[in-house]
């Protein structure tokens, strides 16, 4: 049986929800076209709440000027995902987020923002055209299809360490690494900090998975938020340096795009406050494993992925679709709990976190 769809504004979360009735007319920007006909399917609407004594009715079609800002697959399952959280306490909850296009901004004035990967520039330009080599071949194959799954993991594995190896080569030092980031076309979302701020004093864990730099996300972090979570940790690739700042190796197994879960929860450390720190503080990554709810953020299909190996009860999952949100609103809506369209700002999940936190 299908969902059926349902549309939010993303004001308050805990606020009463009141009719609103949309015109019947699609917008002429979908005229006959399949988006068209799909969106002339029954949807449910909801103004400033997911659902807390709400009353739904069963409406027509949203004609706006863009698709609604929030989506979601099953309502009625989500209201008792959050009953579920809200009832084990925050103490058994956990966040785990994706970092590019999920933490930070998909567009930056008009131009797509850069990856915590894709920014780096290192000292001899002719690497980061190898790089690029690199990227253009194995790219392509990580969304074809035909390729088992196994023959693409290695396959991810092999440009992972082929492109590692050319940024010891090429010398990468830190001070690259800074200068990359404050050249970078890359921004965070609007609410991420308050995001950040509300978890910490909650003393709720932020894991950041990422198959990008783990270095490079703590330098973003640094110069684009001017503060540090104690809240937080990173699972990711991360560097190792000399003395002179200068990469020398890269420390535990490659996190690729296809292994990026909890399964390789052993490379979480928290953000390194100075270069040479490699080793970080001991931390208890074992009592993360015991909280049992879970909020994933991801902007990818595959983010789902991130949770795998852990032994969750409950779990939201929050995708960001950021782009081709025609083609690829159907599988985001059957996939996530709650789907923000457009880019959208942080602010709709600080409002859920809020209501999962509350007593």
């Amino acid at each position: 049986m299908r969902h059926r769809l349902h549309t939010t504004i993303p004001v308050r979360w805990s606020t009463i929800c009141e009719h609103r009735r949309f015109p019947t007319q699609i917008n002429s920007r979908f005229g006959n076209s399949s988006d068209a006909l799909y969106l002339r399917r029954t949807v449910w609407c909801c103004r400033n709440s997911y659902g807390d004594q709400s009353e739904m009715e069963q409406v027509g079609v949203c004609a706006s000027n863009s698709f609604p800002d929030v989506v979601m697959g099953d309502p009625e399952s989500l209201e008792k995902k959050i009953a579920a959280i809200r009832a084990a306490g925050p103490q058994k909850l956990q966040v785990i987020a994706d970092f590019d296009g999920t933490l930070t901004k998909y567009w930056i004035n008009g131009h797509r923002g850069q990856s915590s990967h894709g920014l780096l520039q290192q000292e001899n330009s002719k690497y980061d055209v190898k790089r690029r080599e690199l990227a253009e071949y194995y790219h392509p194959l990580e969304f074809n299809p035909t390729i088992p799954l196994d023959e693409k993991a290695k396959l991810m594995e092999e440009w992972w360490e082929k492109t590692h190896a050319l940024l010891i080569e090429g010398g990468l030092t830190y001070d690259a690494i800074k200068s990359s980031v404050a050249n970078a076309t890359i921004a965070f979302r609007e609410g991420v900090v308050e995001l950040f701020e509300l978890l910490e004093e909650r003393e709720v864990p932020v894991l950041i998975f990422s198959a990008g730099l783990a270095d490079i996300i703590e330098e973003v972090l640094r110069q684009k938020l001017h503060r540090s979570f104690k809240n937080v940790k990173i699972v990711s690739n991360r560097m190792v340096f000399n003395l002179s700042g200068q990469l020398v190796s890269f420390k535990g197994k490659t996190i690729h795009v296809l292994n990026k879960n909890e399964h390789a929860l052993d490379m979480a450390a928290p953000v390194h406050d100075h270069l040479g720190d490699t080793n970080g503080p001991v931390d208890d990554n074992a009592s993360v494993k015991k909280r049992t709810s879970v909020l994933l953020l991801g902007d990818h299909i595959g983010d789902l992925r991130m949770s795998d190996g852990l032994n969750y009860e409950t779990r939201i999952s929050v995708g960001f679709l950021n782009h081709n949100v025609a083609d690829s609103l159907e599988s985001y809506r059957y996939a996530f709990d709650v789907v923000h369209l457009n880019d959208a700002p942080m602010r709709g999940v600080v409002n859920l976190v809020s209501q999962l936190c509350s007593t």
